[in-house]
């Protein structure tokens, strides 16, 4: 508690209107007590009530603790209930209207896991003036402010980090949540009205809490007196314009964000090659959009800021430990396309039938997908549930999406929607529909950011691949905390031949969930292009076994560990790992086996020193020179029997012919 109650100067502004009051002027310290210069209003920066006052005959005031935006905050005893400690603030002084008692019903009624509990609102005289004055009588919750964390740089024990402040955040934006769909505004929130204190017994977590109540207003209200903190509430134009809202309740949850960031341990990160610098590239979008200066371009509910936050806290939290922390979007589909071009497939017969063998010798397929792929590869929006034709645009595509062509004729009868359009948009593209009537279909839409992902999306197909960049963006601005964006901007900064910034973006995807097929052998071609096969391996063992791409990494890892990286062949452990991995590989049909495993044997014969083969079915039981030969033969000759046309049947039988051991005459 404070002994020696006083506010310092620089803090003392008019509660009405903001203006500076009760500073020096002319070597003269600034008055306690007086009244605003700008609008009249009195102020007073003196304790109104003293220890052992009895407040309603019921709360003994031990004394101030704390000052906030009307007046001193103090600690008591509650006479009635056990002597337990309360805390009394007072409400907007006597010369301004209370809150209705239907107000205060409500709040009293006020009951959230994150939120101080309000038992009681009472009137006390003013000792100065003589006028009664209302207070509100709240539980005292033991434990440090988020202000006093901030100060220290310190989270309990550990230094304070991103993860900290999003954790402590999210149960902010629950209460937050909470109040609003109660109809009420918080409009005060800083990092000193967060308390945090350590858990139960029993309980992992700390426990936060929001401590002050005191500038709480029904959603609409107009007329009420404005309480709110400078630097953390929009500006005071935007209050007469406006009024306060939801989104000017999120800008001070940005603001609160922004503050801890600057004092955590994360702040001193800088470069590009910070393993943390998509993290904190997503934290820092989050919390810009979050107090953006366009109240349009701010999020329009807690709920979600919420979802984006998780997803930010979620990749964060990946990208500093590799643990993954995958969760379902709630704003994108998942996809069962991979954007990947072969590197993932059982090599067709075309590659011995086509033009040019691409036989011994031969470098990898770069494996990247052409950008039209991608564009209908990519995550889809999930249908916007506040769409007139939601149901119906979401049925339809739901019912028809195997069929792309049948899909468009089934969305020519659906009302004409903003859904609807994109719906048709996608379809006409995945048929290959590039007409120039497609970018009218493209139109605005309530949050803009799907509107931006279809213009990413026509871009592609277009081949402008820079222009798909920008739009892309501009939804990672959007919503940060998405997977979907970070990968389509990182095929476009691959594409660009941004090869780190490609990496990075993929990373943040793959680390958070390693299921991701499309981010995984995305990081895979940029390992392989840098020569790094162990890296590309690794990365595609990591896809796990219950992913819907996980056979593909499979496969892919035996024409990694096969293929030539550049002038680079593949070390004899290599080709001996490759071996390994095929006779355990579950492939779809022995034409897959037989064609994956002449590759192999390709390109043990390209080695030219069999002798550090294993033995086995592979490379036969004594691995040499000759035996190689009889076994690529053989696989050519099998390779022979799945010709679809005699021309290709005769490349194969020349292809075995030409390997085949010369005997003596």
């Amino acid at each position: 508690m404070k002994h020696d109650p006083q506010v310092a100067e620089h803090r003392r502004s008019c509660g009405r209107c903001r203006e500076p009051v009760g500073r020096a002027r002319g070597g003269r310290p600034g008055l306690a007590e007086g009244f605003c210069h700008g609008c009249g209003h009195p102020y007073s920066f003196r304790p109104a009530l003293a220890p052992g006052t009895a407040v309603a005959s019921q709360y003994e005031v031990l004394g101030p603790f704390a000052h906030g935006g009307v007046g001193w905050v103090y600690l008591a005893r509650d006479t009635h209930l056990d002597h337990r400690y309360v805390v009394l603030k007072g409400l907007i002084d006597a010369s301004d209207p209370g809150l209705a008692a239907v107000e205060r019903r409500a709040l009293t009624t006020l009951d959230h896991r994150d939120i101080v509990r309000i038992s009681d609102f009472v009137s006390h005289p003013d000792e100065r003036t003589g006028q009664s004055r209302d207070y509100i009588v709240m539980e005292y919750v033991d434990g440090l402010s988020l202000g006093e964390i901030g100060r220290a740089g310190r989270f309990g024990a550990e230094p304070l980090r991103v993860e900290h402040v999003l954790t402590c955040v999210r149960h902010v934006l629950e209460a937050f949540e909470y109040l609003h769909d109660r109809g009420f505004l918080y409009c005060d929130m800083k990092p000193d009205n967060v308390i945090v204190r350590p858990g139960n017994r029993g309980e992992h977590e700390s426990r936060v809490k929001l401590i002050d109540l005191g500038a709480v207003r029904r959603i609409g209200d107009r007329s009420g007196a404005i309480i709110g903190t400078p630097g953390y509430q929009v500006d005071r134009r935007e209050i007469d314009e406006r009024g306060l809202t939801v989104d000017t309740d999120l800008y001070t949850v940005g603001r609160m964000m922004e503050e801890l960031y600057r004092v955590s341990e994360d702040a001193a990160r800088t470069g590009d090659a910070d393993p943390l610098a998509i993290g904190l590239e997503s934290f820092r979008r989050l919390r810009e959009r979050a107090f953006h200066s366009d109240p349009d371009r701010r999020f329009r509910s807690a709920r979600a800021l919420l979802d984006q936050l998780d997803g930010v806290h979620r990749e964060v939290a990946s990208l500093r430990d590799g643990e993954p922390r995958p969760e379902r979007s709630r704003l994108f589909a998942p996809t069962g396309v991979l954007l990947d071009a072969g590197l993932g497939a059982v090599p067709p017969l075309a590659r011995w039938t086509g033009d040019g063998h691409r036989g011994t010798g031969d470098s990898l397929p770069d494996g990247r997908p052409e950008p039209g792929a991608v564009a209908v590869g990519l995550p889809v929006p999930r249908v916007d549930p506040d769409d007139e034709a939601a149901d119906v645009v979401g049925a339809v595509v739901a019912a028809g999406a195997s069929d792309p062509r049948r899909l468009v004729a089934k969305l020519a009868t659906v009302p004409d929607t903003v859904e609807a359009r994109y719906a048709r948009f996608r379809a006409h593209l995945a048929v290959g529909g590039t007409t120039p009537e497609l970018p009218d279909v493209v139109g605005p839409d309530r949050d803009g950011w799907r509107s931006s992902w279809h213009r990413g999306l026509l871009a592609l197909a277009l081949g402008d691949v820079k222009r798909a960049a920008s739009a892309f963006d501009a939804v990672y601005e959007a919503v940060p905390g998405e997977d979907a964006p970070k990968l389509a901007l990182g095929y476009c900064a691959e594409h660009a031949g941004a090869d780190r910034r490609a990496e990075q973006l993929y990373e943040a995807v793959w680390r958070r969930d390693p299921a991701n097929g499309s981010a995984a052998f995305g990081l895979v071609r940029l390992r392989l292009g840098r020569g790094d096969r162990a890296g590309a391996v690794a990365v595609l063992d990591g896809v796990p076994t219950v992913a819907r791409h996980h056979d593909a990494a499979r496969v892919a890892a035996v024409s990694v560990l096969c293929g030539h990286l550049g002038d680079t062949p593949p070390a004899p452990g290599d080709l001996r790992e490759a071996a390994y991995r095929l006779a355990a590989l579950y492939l779809d049909g022995d034409e897959s086996r037989t064609r994956l495993t002449a590759v192999v044997r390709e390109a043990a014969f390209d080695l030219g020193d069999p002798d550090a083969l294993y033995p086995g079915e592979v490379f036969g039981a004594r691995p040499d020179v000759p035996g190689l030969r009889v076994l690529l033969e053989q696989s050519y000759r099998e390779l022979s029997r799945q010709a679809r046309s005699a021309r290709a049947h005769g490349v194969l039988v020349d292809l075995a012919n030409t390997i085949r051991p010369r005997t003596a005459r």
